[in-house]
């Protein structure tokens, strides 16, 4: 077999993501030798502009591009993403062939001091680049202070002591995959904070016209496939951008799927939240209809993108 070349973000986390998907791909198609998949390092908009807000720089698709340009040119075959950093709508010669099973989906706090929400006291101070987690966390005590950090995990971190920090705000995914579970000081429940479109999931995308989609799909866990398409959706239909703060959570039990979707209002002072259920495989619709519904109750609070 011909060489397989897996591309991916340098980071850590972006590393021990593609490591996780050579590991299926190995378990999953006893052809496949070790020897067979190579990796290369990509290095994104998002990557090189970490003095820069994402909205300053392009937007939400600021750690894809790069990789998928290398996908679309052969200089990779698979790619390795964070589904939450991919655009909703998908690049019509390329497909996600398999969506990784789910990891923890909910948002933490890396904090010594603040170990409950009664901790989010007036004035404390958390680092985080996220309307969403923002305009979340005031929901939660308006006099928070918000404090705008970017960069991987452990530069992040190191902000709490840099920029005197009470904490930063994080997905549990990343900093439980680089096994800093130690640092984490509150997790938050979805109920309190809903996650972004997508959090927790390893999306693998392929060409569209590749043999390798063969090999990939026998990677995808159905459960988190439907999740995503749910979410997803919803998020194609409320039409956001980067400056949208838009959470979404599918879940799925007793065979039904359950999508929450919670939508702030431009200036961020109101959320709008609903939900839909029904069978798992009709995901795509349930999505448009709980997107559909949070646009009919922000009215003209939220401008569609």
């Amino acid at each position: 077999m011909t060489k397989i070349t897996i591309g991916a973000r340098g980071s850590k986390l972006s590393r021990v993501y593609a490591a996780k998907v050579k590991e299926l791909l190995l378990l999953h198609n006893k052809d496949l030798k070790e020897e067979n998949i190579d990796f290369k390092v990509i290095k994104t908009t998002g990557d090189l502009n970490l003095n820069k807000n994402i909205s300053e720089i392009g937007g939400k698709n600021i750690f894809c591009k790069e990789i998928e340009e290398s996908l679309l040119a052969k200089e990779i075959d698979i790619a390795v993403h964070s589904l939450k950093d991919m655009e909703s709508f998908e690049n019509s010669n390329l497909l996600i062939g398999a969506y990784i099973k789910r990891n923890d989906f909910r948002d933490v706090i890396i904090s010594k001091k603040i170990k409950n929400i009664l901790d989010l006291k007036d004035g404390v101070k958390i680092g985080s680049s996220s309307r969403r987690r923002e305009f979340q966390l005031k929901k939660i005590n308006s006099k928070i202070n918000v404090i705008n950090i970017r960069g991987n995990i452990d530069t992040r971190i190191s902000k709490i002591t840099e920029k005197k920090l009470d904490g930063i705000i994080l997905a549990a995914a990343g900093v439980k995959s680089l096994n800093l579970n130690h640092t984490i000081g509150l997790t938050f429940e979805s109920e309190s904070i809903l996650p972004a479109v997508g959090q927790g999931i390893i999306a693998v995308q392929c060409r569209k016209d590749d043999f390798l989609k063969n090999l990939i799909e026998k990677i995808n866990d159905n459960e988190t496939n439907f999740c995503a398409i749910a979410e997803r959706k919803m998020l194609q239909t409320i039409g956001g951008d980067c400056h949208t703060a838009v959470g979404g959570l599918a879940e799925i039990k007793y065979n039904k799927l359950t999508l929450r979707g919670q939508l702030f209002s431009d200036n961020g002072e109101e959320s709008f939240e609903c939900e839909s259920s029904g069978k798992s495989f009709d995901a795509a619709n349930i999505g448009k209809n709980v997107g559909e519904k949070l646009l009919n109750l922000a009215g003209n609070k939220f401008k569609k993108k």
